[in-house]
């Protein structure tokens, strides 16, 4: 027997069929030390808003009572952490945000930035009036994406969730400059710890839009934002461990949305190719900046809860060390080839840099698909994102069923 399922979803309405495995959740509560990891990785963070769609449909109860992100995540991250109603309407709000942004209210091109920076520097160092390094302010104006995040988000609902109990913690990670540290921006009820480390940092505070500007931040691509004293720029450059912030602040299971396809293959192919690109060594920086860190962060993990799963029973476990439960969701499908042939749907002033780079080459496509703010590109990644819940749903189905309480239980 099947039954129909019907969800709301901008433009137009998503249907779907569940088969006798694919049970809708029944009204129950799930464990307080769950949390949903949302990492970066440009425009392909609207992949992430499909997944939520998907699985808001077929667990309407749930809830993710700690929320972190890093760089384009975080804009999802405060989105939902923000939204007063359920997972379900948070997610289709925020999916009606994504398919209609575009790049022109992500960003525009500085009028003449990189040429005016470079061109003031040489002029200083041929007549020896330098006075200090010249500034990098970013190629790319964000003004356009705070405008959007101010119009769309009121940071006021953060502490009305905490208040409501809908909501536990919510944080968002950025990178000081000077030291180079991964610095977490907490909010929560009071009592969530703080840390303090060479390498990263835990801090309380009220959540606001600038902590998401500096989140995102790309370094020489967007200018930096003040925050505490420091300059802070993209979270995803200091943060070499992206589950730490959700592990720190509590969390015993953990789902993340990854936006980087598994690839088992390494083998090394000949090539003929012409030398690459600066879109194409760019695309490759970026996506070991994105992608390659959360994926090492999760084998480490597994080492882990292998290694406390070996203990015998009643051995304490060394230096504090608890088991997590992780569930690394990856795309099933590369999602930088989509966006080959899409360049055209950039704004003029975008593509001639697009152009001047490199970027139309083939090789090109993960440059391109970070910068890709365009229903063109987008709405494929929500409707793919969609689908791949349902392909992995089984495995998915398993990973919360462990996770349900009755409603009077305790975590």
């Amino acid at each position: 027997m099947t039954e129909s399922l019907r969800v709301v979803s901008s433009p137009q309405y998503r249907t779907g069929v569940t088969s006798a495995g694919e049970r809708l959740a029944k009204p129950q509560r799930y464990s307080s030390k769950l949390a949903l990891v949302l990492p970066g990785g440009g425009a392909r963070a609207a992949y992430q808003v499909g997944v939520l769609a998907a699985l808001a449909e077929r667990l309407p109860d749930l809830e993710f009572p700690i929320l972190t992100g890093v760089s384009a995540g975080a804009i999802n991250t405060i989105y939902l952490a923000s939204h007063p109603g359920p997972l379900g309407r948070a997610v289709a709000g925020l999916e009606v945000a994504w398919r209609g942004l575009t790049t022109d209210q992500v960003f525009r091109v500085r009028a003449g930035s990189l040429v005016g920076a470079a061109a003031r520097w040489f002029l200083a160092s041929l007549f020896g009036r330098r006075t200090g390094p010249t500034p990098a302010r970013g190629v790319l104006d964000t003004q356009p994406l705070r405008e959007f995040l101010e119009a769309t988000i009121d940071v006021r609902g953060i502490q009305a969730n905490i208040d409501a109990g809908r909501l536990r913690t919510a944080a968002l990670s950025a990178t000081a400059i000077d030291s180079g540290r991964s610095v977490t921006f907490v909010q929560g009820r009071g009592d969530e710890p703080v840390w303090e480390g060479l390498q990263h940092a835990g801090l309380r505070t009220s959540l606001g839009l600038e902590h998401v500007m500096a989140s995102a931040a790309i370094p020489i691509l967007f200018p930096a934002v003040p925050l505490v004293g420091e300059f802070f720029c993209d979270g995803s450059v200091g943060q070499s461990a992206p589950l730490a912030p959700a592990i720190r602040l509590g969390a015993r299971a953990v789902f993340v949305i990854g936006l980087k396809t598994h690839s088992p293959d390494t083998s090394l192919v000949p090539t003929t190719r012409p030398y690459p690109s600066v879109a194409e060594v760019s695309g490759l920086l970026l996506d070991t900046i994105f992608q390659d860190q959360l994926e090492a962060d999760a084998d480490q993990l597994a080492r882990i809860n292998s290694l406390l799963a070996a203990l015998p029973a009643q051995t304490p476990a060394p230096m504090s060390l608890r088991p997590v439960d992780l569930l690394l969701l990856r795309p099933r499908r590369d999602l930088a080839t989509l966006s080959r042939g899409l360049a055209t749907s950039l704004p003029r002033e975008v593509r001639r840099i697009v152009d001047s780079l490199g970027g139309r080459r083939e090789g090109a496509a993960e440059f391109l698909s970070y910068l890709l703010f365009e229903p063109s590109y987008t709405s494929q990644l929500v409707e793919l994102g969609y689908e791949d819940l349902g392909a992995q749903w089984p495995e998915i189905e398993r990973f919360f069923t462990k996770l349900e309480r009755p409603r009077d239980g305790t975590d």
